[in-house]
């Protein structure tokens, strides 16, 4: 989490981690409150068109739209309505177009001590799909303190926020892997296969009212924010409500990474998740407590974040300007939500991503058990070698049945040691 005040302006930006499968899960929201000049809004950006659609990879939970930056730059952006503007996390490739930085920022990390830099920068030109976005504003980070790379094993470099899509309707077919955005004047809500549901939009993000069951004998009301930047299925913060206590399953350990380290939290699973008369079952959960003193007003009350996992499950529409989310159930309604059986936290490395260093083990887990530390090199999973594996393929491996008997094959201290466990539920 990050926060300056300065001449009535305040700079925030926020970082939310998640639970750990194989690899980081990031969640990145960004918001710049403050006298950002847009060239263009949504509407406008659209004024020769009636609606247009934008492609997009799905990795590892992640919605990733392809950018030209200043007509030069291909690059990749992760698509993200819990962002309110775009942020550029590689600084080189604005140095080495000498594009100007208006002002600087003072930020600070997840820890609250580490000072960090950012630069406004404006005019920015930005074609996204076949949208053209002429003159736009965005926040570039001094340094590359997300680390997308390492966390995801993907090549990332920004997020897309809402300064980009405010005033339109948009619909998300992860099936399809296409986002549709539409003017107003043009728009049709959805037909009654669609369950509608009110929603508060704040600053450009979209919040639900909803209910919860943490335990199956009590419900809570929350505001949960929809966030298409985030990996993992729901996130509570638990020191944001008097009945947002664990449920009675958890796991203790790193839920994700900020800037200034590792935060501590527990992974468990809420019993129900409402929307409207649909509902999500036994929903894979972090949990997160912040610091005694930690400014929760900025939350805006919110109670936490419903991310991919979670709506990738329906076609989601949100009719921004209107207030409204519409919803049907696709294919993966009825699916469970998986969490990784080994205990093992992996990152990427090298230049190629294809490198795998164990960052962590939980505690009691199968991988613990076995032998395995941090630090270990991933060399071989079973009968794959390293080199045709990924992030993604891996978490794939330890996500599978109860029973299901790994080998693992790991260089430690120049020396290759082989452990082997069997896939236990964890949580």
């Amino acid at each position: 989490m990050f926060l300056e005040k300065r001449n009535q302006q305040s700079v925030f930006l926020e970082i939310y981690p998640t639970h750990m499968k194989t690899s980081f899960w990031y969640i990145l929201i960004f918001l710049f409150a403050g006298n950002l000049s847009y060239g263009q809004p949504g509407f406008e950006i659209l004024k020769d068109v009636k609606k247009i659609d934008i492609p997009f990879e799905y990795e590892n939970n992640l919605i990733i739209v392809r950018v030209t930056f200043n007509r030069i730059f291909p690059l990749k952006f992760i698509f993200d309505t819990g962002a309110e503007h775009t942020i550029l996390s590689k600084r080189e490739i604005t140095d080495m177009l000498n594009i100007p930085y208006l002002r600087e920022f003072k930020i600070f990390g997840s820890d609250m001590k580490t000072e960090l830099t950012a630069y406004l920068v404006r005019g920015i030109h930005l074609k996204v799909g076949e949208m053209i976005v002429p003159s736009h504003s965005m926040l570039v980070l001094g340094d590359d303190y997300f680390k997308f790379e390492e966390m995801t094993g993907l090549e990332v470099h920004g997020i897309l926020g809402a300064d980009i899509f405010r005033g339109l309707a948009l619909k998300i077919n992860y099936e399809k892997k296409i986002i549709t955005l539409t003017r107003l004047n043009h728009f049709t809500p959805p037909t009654n296969k669609y369950m509608s549901i009110p929603i508060d939009v704040s600053r450009n993000k979209p919040y639900l009212e909803t209910t919860i069951q943490v335990q199956k004998d009590s419900t809570i009301k929350v505001r949960l924010l929809l966030d298409t930047g985030a990996m993992l299925s729901l996130l509570l913060n638990t020191d944001t409500h008097p009945n947002l206590g664990l449920p009675p399953n958890t796991i203790k350990g790193n839920l994700g990474a900020g800037l200034g380290g590792f935060i501590e939290g527990y992974l468990g699973r809420v019993s129900t998740l409402q929307f409207g008369d649909l509902q999500c079952k036994e929903v894979l959960t972090n949990f997160q407590e912040f610091d005694a003193d930690a400014d929760t007003t900025i939350l805006m009350g919110r109670n936490g974040i419903i991310g991919n996992e979670v709506l990738s499950r329906f076609h989601l529409v949100i009719d921004y300007p209107g207030q409204m989310l519409y919803l049907q159930p696709n294919r993966r309604y009825k699916e469970e939500f998986e969490f990784d059986k080994s205990g093992m936290i992996i990152i990427a490395a090298d230049i190629y991503l294809n490198k795998f260093i164990i960052h962590s083990v939980l505690p009691g887990s199968p991988a613990e058990e076995a032998g395995l530390l941090p630090g270990d090199e991933i060399v071989r999973i079973n009968f794959s070698h390293r080199a045709f594996l990924s992030l993604k393929s891996i978490q794939q491996k330890l996500r599978k049945k109860e029973g299901k008997k790994v080998t693992v094959v790991v260089k430690r201290k120049g020396e290759k040691l082989k452990f082997c466990f069997e896939l236990r539920k964890l949580i």
